[in-house]
């Protein structure tokens, strides 16, 4: 056999390659460019600024004295922010699961193959693309006392009660779950009803071969393949419940008094209503550190390799 000849490259001929490939690798920055400018602008330089601002007196004129550590402590000794950051964790135990768990109940509504089918998507995902102004003015024409949508209904089922829905702490709850169920409950159906579509149909064909249920394909084949979805959904949903702030400020304002006050609200009003900004920043991060924990803990709940789908 003839010995193979080896390919020679000339110096000049190896420059232009590195030359062209570097060229190449260029092309795309022109493209991301703006983007990138972008969120410079407007994500990393706000969270550095709100770094700064943390260890200063700031308020909506002028930086102030330096402070240091000086708010974090504060902070953690303000009763106030552990009320407001109480009733957030309430928000977030009670909404959530009933996010997710309603989330699938509608998908499966949604997947069946029947007449209904493109009802119930479109009933079921409109309301997460109103604005939330307009579900709050809804919610608090359809929650009045004596003139209300809700108490009109329960009178009309023969009962005399007349709650005020907006002004009883524990109703107050009740009104702004239900309102936030109702709003953004769509988002987490449509990814369910994503991954229900993309379950493979073999699956159930080879389950009803062996003479399974619907109950047993629903709980063998069904739920283990919407688990890494689940699991997505649950950490989207805890991260947006912590940070709840428009429906509640226009629904009842924190009220009444300050039972439904979340940890946003009180941000906002140290912020921008007693222009406290050092204070609210540091506020602002230490919510950011609870964030970032939860979602390490959920993150590396979710497999060994920590991934979520």
């Amino acid at each position: 056999m003839k010995k193979q000849r080896e390919v020679e490259f000339h110096p000049v001929q190896v420059k232009r390659t590195k030359k062209l490939n570097w060229k190449n690798e260029l092309r795309p920055v022109p493209f991301i460019l703006a983007f990138f400018v972008v969120y410079v602008l407007f994500t990393i330089y706000p969270i550095i600024k709100g770094m700064q601002m943390s260890f200063f007196n700031w308020t909506l004129i002028e930086q102030q004295d330096f402070v240091g550590l000086t708010h974090y402590a504060n902070v953690l000794t303000d009763p106030n922010f552990w009320e407001s950051f109480g009733n957030t964790g309430l928000f977030v135990l009670l909404s959530t699961p009933s996010m997710v768990l309603l989330a699938l109940v509608l998908a499966l509504m949604a997947n069946l193959n029947t007449r209904l089918q493109t009802f119930f998507r479109g009933a079921f995902f409109i309301p997460s693309i109103l604005s939330v102004s307009v579900i709050s003015f809804v919610a608090i024409f359809m929650l009045q006392p004596y003139t209300g949508v809700v108490n009109n209904i329960i009178q009309a089922f023969g009962l005399e009660a007349e709650p005020f829905w907006l002004a009883t702490p524990s109703l107050a709850w009740v009104s702004i779950i239900g309102v936030t169920l109702w709003w953004t409950v769509g988002f987490n159906m449509i990814l369910f009803l994503t991954a229900l579509q993309n379950i493979p149909d073999d699956l159930y064909e080879a389950a009803e071969v062996d003479g399974a249920t619907r109950r047993q394909m629903f709980w063998n084949i069904t739920l283990p393949q919407l688990v890494p979805i689940g699991r997505l959904i649950l950490l989207l949903q805890v991260l947006a419940s912590f940070k709840v702030f428009a429906q509640i400020l226009l629904i009842t304002d924190g009220g009444p008094g300050t039972s439904t006050r979340p940890i946003i609200l009180y941000i906002y009003e140290m912020g921008f209503q007693r222009y406290d900004l050092g204070y609210a920043a540091a506020m602002s991060y230490l919510l950011f550190m609870v964030l970032l924990v939860l979602s390490i803990i959920q993150l590396r709940l979710g497999g060994k390799e920590g991934r979520m789908l």
